[in-house]
This record gives C-alpha cells, structure tokens and sequence, in this order.
C-alpha cells in the first residue's frame, strides 16, 4: 500500500486543523494506522493510533495530544483523519501516517528510526502553528 497526507497548512495558537491519510491499493480495516510528527531538530514521535475491528474501534493517544487530538477514518476505511484541537506552538512540525498489519503490531509501534520495513510510511505534510 502507499499512504498520501495532506491538510498541513499554518494555523493559529489556539485553532484547529484537520489532517488527511489517503491509503491507496488497501483500507484500514486489517491495518494499525498511526499519525507520526517530527519536531524542527525533534525524533520522529508517534502522537495517535487506531485500529478497527468489527466489533470496536481502539484509540490511543501520547500525553502531549491527548484530550486535544482525535483520530478517525471515513466509513469506506480509506481515508484517516487527524483532528487537532487547542494547537500550541510545540505542535508544529511535519506529521506523517503510518500503517502496519494487524497481525505483526504487538501494541507498541517499531522505533521511527530502525527504518522497520514492517511499517509503510507517507511522505509527510506540514503544520505550522503561528501566534
């Protein structure tokens, strides 16, 4: 599969954007799909994660989004969102979607820097957030 962001625009202290993760040659329904951000001279780090199955949907969210960001996908599980709420300067950055297959995700995502060939990555899309 290939994923394709985009939504990355500059927003407001305050303000709320909304990312998009086009999967292309799949869906989402037998994926972990994740949104990534990488900070200016920042690691990559994982912000969100969403799995669905048939019967429910689980959510997980680090500290620095939680209560603020909420991930979704449409109803045709092709299309992810990322909706950010109360952005604060600290959320700028390049956010990336990510997938891996159900069956290899043991609840925690590879380490972004070993390159894990188990995890498709997008290209990224840019979010700057303004006073």
């Amino acid at each position: 599969v290939q994923l394709v962001e985009y939504g990355g625009d500059v927003a407001h202290v305050g303000g709320s954007l909304r990312l998009s993760c086009t999967v292309l040659g799949g869906t989402f329904e037998t994926l972990v799909a994740g949104w990534f951000r990488q900070g200016p001279g920042k690691e990559r780090e994982g912000i969100a994660t969403i799995t669905e199955s048939t019967d429910h949907t689980f959510h997980a969210y680090s500290n620095a989004v939680k209560d603020r960001f909420h991930v979704s996908t449409d109803d045709a599980k092709i299309t992810m969102y990322l909706h950010m709420t109360k952005l604060k300067p600290e959320d700028a950055g390049l956010y990336f979607c990510a997938v891996m297959d159900q069956n290899d995700f043991n609840g925690q995502w590879p380490d972004p820097s070993s390159s894990s060939d188990l995890v498709v990555w997008g290209k990224g899309t840019q979010v700057t957030v303004a006073q």
